[in-house]
């Protein structure tokens, strides 16, 4: 192959690559929007419950796929056990919403959004005690928004199967969200031993 073709075909290789990595970007970040979109002109429920629908299957989503790399990487055995817990929990409360979803032709998002795929790539990046502290600094911050979520469906809510469904998940959300706190302030206590004791 002469240069001047190997250059090009190179060239060529490259921008194909990088059109790939960026459609994928794109999947990502628009996740939620797609199907916020796609829910104005198809779900048969107003604007808010598809919304709630679409939040929470992108927070189930989240805490599915952080569990599994929480079970991969951490070495604390309660870490572990709640990460379990997460998957199994939150797979369950997935497959009830899109069933429920696919009845009032709610489209739910596929894949992660863009928020939680930057939360992924840092968690990733990280190892020992500073994957595990901020691992679960993460799920006592998203059961706090979550739970918030689920409060609001179970009260707000027009239609009943959303709003039975966020009522029904909602103390399982509560236990998770005590748990994680409970976790966080076992694996990052706060330090005792820098204050000082001032003697009369």
């Amino acid at each position: 192959m002469k240069p001047l073709q190997l250059i090009w075909t190179m060239a060529m290789v490259a921008v194909t690559v990088a059109a790939c990595n960026n459609a994928n970007r794109r999947a990502a970040d628009d996740s939620v929007e797609q199907a916020q979109d796609v829910n104005d002109t198809s779900a048969m429920v107003n604007e808010q419950d598809a919304d709630f629908a679409v939040k929470a299957a992108d927070a189930g989503l989240a805490e599915i796929e952080l569990g599994k790399l929480a079970m991969e990487k951490a070495s604390d055995e309660r870490l572990k056990d709640f990460a379990q817990r997460m998957v199994t929990d939150h797979q369950r409360a997935n497959d009830e919403l899109m069933t429920i979803a696919t009845s009032l032709q709610i489209t739910l998002p596929p894949v992660l959004s863009e928020d939680h795929v930057d939360k992924q790539r840092k968690l990733r990046d990280k190892s020992g005690d500073a994957f595990e502290e901020a691992y679960i600094d993460i799920m006592v911050k998203d059961h706090d928004r979550v739970v918030s979520l689920f409060e609001d469906a179970a009260s707000d809510a027009r239609n009943v199967e959303l709003q039975a469904f966020a009522a029904k998940t909602l103390p399982i959300l509560k236990k998770h969200f005590e748990e994680a706190k409970i976790l966080r302030d076992s694996i990052s206590p706060v330090d005792t031993t820098t204050v000082q004791r001032v003697l009369p």
